[in-house]
C-alpha cells in the first residue's frame, strides 16, 4: 500500500519550526514528528566550526559533497543508484514502525505526517527524495535573528546545554557569528534550490516574520495547502493554544527553548565589530531573500 502522506518543514534552526509543529499537531489530521535527525547524519559539516576562529575559512559544505566522487566513501555517486533505494526503504520501513498504532492513523488518506527537520534542511533535496510525492515547507527567517538566537542559546545552563551545545565566551563570539551565519546561508540556499526545483502544488514557503505577525492567515493557508480543514475557529483554537503570550514566564525568555519571538532583536545584543562579521558572511543572501 501506498507509504503516508509526508511533509517536510525544513528551514534554519531557531527559525520557529517548533512552534510551527506544535500548531500542526493540534490539527486533527496532523501527525507530527519531531526531528528524525537523519539530516544530521548525512549533512555532517566540513570545515568544523574551528575553522570560522582562522582569518579566511573554506567555504562550507558537507562531508558526503567533499566526499562523493571516492570510491571508497559509502554514500558516493559512482554507487547512489545502489544506496538511494535502498535508504528510502531503510527510512519507510523506520517510520512506519513509528507510526504505526498513533494517532491519527497514517493509512488514513486525510492524514499529514509532518516531519520538523531544520537541522537536517542542508540535505533536503536527498530526504524529499525518500518518499515519492512528499510535501516540502521552506520556513524562512531573518539570519541575523537566527545567528542571535544561537548565541543565546550557547550560554550557561541553557536550553540547547542538554544537547552538547558549550558556553561560548566572549573572545569567541565574533567566531560564532561566523560560523552560525554560514551556517543559516548554506542552508537557505540549499533550500532555495530543493524549493525551485520541487512540485509547485506540493510546496509552501512561509516567513517567520509574517507568520508572527499574523498567525491565524498563515496557519490557515498552510493547512489549505496541505488539503486540511482550514476552519477560521479551529484555526483561531489552535494559535490560541501555542501563542507566545500562552507560554508561562518561566518557560520563555534568554536561555530558554521559547525565546523572545521579536524580530529584529539582534540590533539589541550583538556590538558593532559583531554586526559587521554577520553582514560580511551573509548580507548578500538577506538582501537577496529580502532582509
Amino acid at each position: 500500500m501506498p507509504g503516508p502522506d509526508l511533509t517536510w518543514i525544513f528551514g534554519s534552526s531557531r527559525s520557529g519550526s517548533t512552534w510551527l509543529l506544535r500548531m500542526l499537531r493540534r490539527h486533527p489530521d496532523v501527525l507530527g514528528i519531531d526531528e528524525t535527525g537523519l539530516g544530521h547524519h548525512l549533512g555532517l559539516w566540513r570545515p568544523i566550526a574551528l575553522a570560522w576562529d582562522t582569518p579566511q575559512p573554506p567555504p562550507l559544505t558537507t562531508f558526503m559533497k567533499v566526499k562523493e566522487d571516492r570510491p571508497d566513501y559509502f554514500f558516493n555517486e559512482q554507487y547512489a543508484d545502489v544506496w538511494r533505494p535502498a535508504l528510502a526503504k531503510m527510512f519507510e520501513a523506520r517510520l512506519q514502525v513509528q507510526i504505526d498504532g498513533a494517532q491519527p492513523d497514517w493509512r488514513d488518506p486525510a492524514t499529514r505526517v509532518v516531519i520538523k527537520e531544520p537541522g537536517g534542511s542542508q540535505m533536503a533535496s536527498e530526504l524529499l527524495a525518500l518518499s515519492e510525492g512528499s510535501r516540502l515547507v521552506f520556513l524562512l527567517r531573518d539570519g541575523r535573528d537566527v545567528v542571535d538566537s544561537w548565541l543565546d542559546a550557547y550560554g550557561e545552563g541553557t536550553w540547547a546545554s542538554e544537547d552538547g551545545a558549550y558556553v561560548v565566551t566572549d573572545e569567541n563570539r565574533v567566531p560564532f557569528i561566523r560560523w552560525q551565519a554560514a551556517v543559516w546561508k548554506y542552508r537557505t540556499e540549499a533550500l532555495d534550490s530543493a524549493y525551485g526545483a520541487h512540485d509547485p502544488g506540493r510546496r509552501t514557503l512561509i516567513r517567520y516574520e509574517e507568520l508572527l505577525a499574523d498567525p491565524e492567515a498563515v496557519m490557515a493557508g498552510l493547512l489549505s495547502d496541505l488539503d486540511l480543514d482550514a476552519d477560521a475557529a479551529l484555526v483561531s483554537q489552535i494559535v490560541a493554544a501555542e501563542a507566545h503570550a500562552s507560554v508561562p514566564e518561566e518557560q520563555k525568555g534568554a536561555g530558554k527553548e521559547i525565546r523572545l519571538a521579536s524580530p529584529g532583536s539582534w540590533r539589541e545584543h550583538m556590538s558593532g565589530e559583531e554586526v559587521a562579521a554577520l553582514e560580511a558572511e551573509i548580507g548578500d543572501s538577506l538582501r537577496a531573500h529580502g532582509y
